[in-house]
């Protein structure tokens, strides 16, 4: 009991200090040639920057070093210009496009720039200048997108900072001819192509992960040893012995003296030291305690399904265990009429604060049912994927529903967070799954969902080599594109005030329900995702623009359209939906480049090209698929273009569409994972309990 008094002072404190430190520091909004020129007045002698005008846009070219794309600043290369002052990284910070960064050969001094709170950062250049100073271990810890550092040619000193090993996707780090001391961190990047650390006063034996380049990268270091440079490393260090071989007694007064004094004082600087490290020890347990509680709390309520509105007091109703369909899982539920105020009240019906205690109805075609009836019913696990976790329910009045568990949402305040799911409830189209309802907590929503049986698009193209993807001829396939670019042209106009109306099209969130029409589901869901989780989970951030810029607009959802449309026609595992890359087929260079060749019949799936004769529509949804794909996103259709482009392409003939086997589709994350891409073209690696059919990401 006295630990636990104990803990509960010392986790608020832990949670206050990681507040502060987690705070995000604000800057003033400003145009960015406001920025600029804010810039440009932290420097001296700035008369090669004469273009920089007040009365011009930076993007116009007239500016010097100044690298646009789409009218975003997206690069400074301030060389050779003579400048020196402070370089104002407030100033920088309000230039968000900003990815590439240089000053080099100019005179700048004193200690290197806040750069770190720059987390976008791609490539700093900072070489031939006059910065010196230690530069923090942590330095680059939240740099994680830095791929070019280049520090050379200053007067550095101090160790390398160690968190540059973090930088995962870095590929040149050149610190030559600065005074670096200190032995070289273990940096195991394997993207490091470029590196040197020549000529500084570094020591010890060069890392083995990168003994791989040559001796003109530590050059003019006398305390180095190991790599390549021909110089072994001493097995063990020899320990120095008094002169006359003993260790415990001195060999006069004199020395004993010396050695009393030498002694204090090494015992007061190491006493500073252990205290020192006790602090920051019981800092770090602190954290410790209070994340694996967090950790343990969060794997608690995993366990149970839908009871998100389980009290925090000690006056919780009990609990009874149902077990969950095929998967035998328990899950925890309340029993009945253990929730209050179960009605069909929506919005209005609040208890502790900022908890709805029941669920808000947005459609009732399907009829009405609350909490209570989705606490009763036999639930099932689907799975997790990038936004949370989903569950298969199965009410007492036939009902099936999906409930989608979502965490990652932002703090929006529940009448804004009810304006938005209203837009998404109301959109009514064959082609569109709308959500049946929702539950507003703060900190958990909870989205319910009708299951469609059939499953995803993802696994009939890509999980099965049986009846059902030979099912999938040219005119089901031309239905599903025609469907899927019908629903998502509705979103785009109901949604039009959005920047990033579906924001997650890609096959696995295409359904196939009755009569094999495409149904689109998790749209909409950017308006309600703090940015970091938008990029996490979002597959409309891998477009060009948004993943190299974080320029995202419409034109993004064409992007992954065009990538459905080539997946459906090739037949090929796209290797955009990974999120390293690897694995797949990069369908997009694929097929430019079998485009520009003219070998477009070798492109489509054999499935379909043996059984059909439409090879000239099949090549005109191709070009429209390549040209939703463009990488400048300026010359890529806009999606009013493509539907219409897709609607002119006509099924000729009189053609039964047949009608596609029922099959489990992949549990959500499927696609994630570069091994599960192995797993979808291995018919024995499917498991046969495996029913798991609604993606949430």
């Amino acid at each position: 009991m006295a630990v636990a008094r104990l803990l509960g002072p010392l986790t608020f404190l832990c949670i206050i200090l990681l507040l502060i430190t987690l705070t995000p520091e604000r800057t003033d909004a400003m145009s960015q040639s406001d920025a600029l020129l804010k810039l440009k007045r932290s420097f001296t002698n700035t008369n090669s920057l004469d273009s920089w005008s007040p009365s011009s846009d930076p993007c116009e070219r007239t500016w010097e070093g100044i690298i646009c794309y789409n009218g975003i600043v997206t690069g400074l290369r301030l060389g050779e210009m003579n400048l020196s002052g402070k370089i104002d990284v407030d100033a920088l910070l309000a230039i968000p496009g900003l990815r590439t960064i240089s000053f080099v050969n100019n005179s700048f001094s004193g200690p290197i720039p806040e750069f770190n709170r720059m987390g976008t950062l791609k490539a700093i250049y900072l070489s031939d200048n006059q910065f010196s100073g230690e530069i923090a271990g942590d330095y680059f810890a939240k740099m994680g997108s830095l791929k070019k550092l280049w520090l050379s040619e200053n007067q550095f000193t101090g160790n390398i900072p160690s968190s540059i090993s973090q930088l995962s996707h870095l590929i040149e780090l050149h610190l030559e001819n600065n005074q670096f001391s200190g032995e070289i961190p273990s940096i195991d990047i394997p993207t490091l192509t470029s590196l040197n650390v020549s000529n500084n006063k570094l020591k010890g034996e060069i890392p083995p992960s990168l003994s791989k380049f040559d001796e003109s990268s530590f050059a003019g270091n006398a305390g180095l040893c190991g790599g390549k440079l021909g110089q072994e490393c001493p097995k063990e260090a020899e320990v120095p012995m008094p002169p006359n071989g003993n260790q415990g007694s001195g060999s006069n007064d004199t020395s004993s003296n010396n050695q009393g004094t030498d002694s204090g004082g090494s015992h007061k600087s190491s006493s500073k030291i252990i205290i020192a490290v006790v602090i920051v020890l019981v800092l770090i347990l602190i954290v410790a305690i209070f994340v694996i509680l967090r950790m343990q709390r969060r794997g608690k309520v995993e366990e149970a399904n839908f009871d998100v509105l389980a009290k925090e007091s000690a006056d919780e109703p009990p609990i009874q265990r149902i077990t969950s369909g095929s998967n035998r899982k328990e899950m925890e539920l309340p029993k009945k009429g253990s929730l209050s105020n179960l009605s069909r009240k929506g919005s209005n019906s609040q208890s502790r604060g900022s908890v709805s205690v029941d669920l808000v109805l947005l459609n009732r075609e399907r009829g009405n049912f609350g909490m209570a009836d989705l606490m009763k019913a036999a639930a099932e696990v689907l799975g997790n994927g990038g936004l949370g976790s989903s569950y298969k329910a199965v009410m007492s009045n036939g009902l099936t529903v999906v409930v989608k568990r979502i965490r990652e949402m932002n703090g929006k305040e529940k009448d804004e967070f009810d304006m938005e799911m209203r837009k998404l409830g109301k959109l009514r189209n064959p082609n569109i799954l709308a959500p049946l309802a929702y539950h507003y907590r703060r900190d958990e929503k909870l989205l319910v969902c009708e299951y469609v049986p059939k499953g995803s698009l993802l696994y009939l193209l890509h999980g099965d080599r049986g009846p059902s993807h030979a099912a999938l001829d040219w005119l089901t396939r031309l239905k599903i594109i025609k469907g899927i670019s019908r629903g998502i042209g509705v979103i785009h106009n109901e949604l039009a005030s959005s920047d990033l109306p579906h924001g997650n099209l890609k096959s696995s969130n295409v359904l196939l329900g009755t009569d094999n029409e495409p149904l689109l589901a998790d749209y909409g869901f950017k308006q309600l995702l703090n940015t970091s989780n938008a990029l996490q989970s979002l597959f409309a951030y891998k477009a060009p623009e948004a993943a190299q810029y974080g320029m995202i607009s419409p034109k993004c959802d064409v992007y992954c359209l065009g990538i459905i449309i080539l997946e459906i026609l090739t037949g090929k595992f796209p290797s955009q939906y990974l999120h390293n890359g690897k694995g797949g087929t990069d369908v997009v260079e694929w097929v430019i480049a079998a485009i520009s060749e003219g070998r477009e019949a070798k492109l489509f799936d054999p499935e379909i090209t043996s059984s059909t004769n439409c090879f000239n529509e099949m090549e005109k949804l191709l070009h429209i698929g390549a040209a939703c794909t463009e990488t400048n996103p300026e010359l890529r259709l806009d999606m009013k273009e493509a539907t219409q482009r897709i609607e002119e392409i006509q099924i000729e003939g009189n053609h039964d569409v047949r009608a596609i086997q029922v099959f489990p589709s992949l549990r959500d994350g499927y696609a994630d994972s570069p091994t599960r891409s192995a797993e979808l073209h291995n018919p024995s690696a499917r498991r046969e309990d495996d029913s798991f059919v609604f993606p949430i990401s």
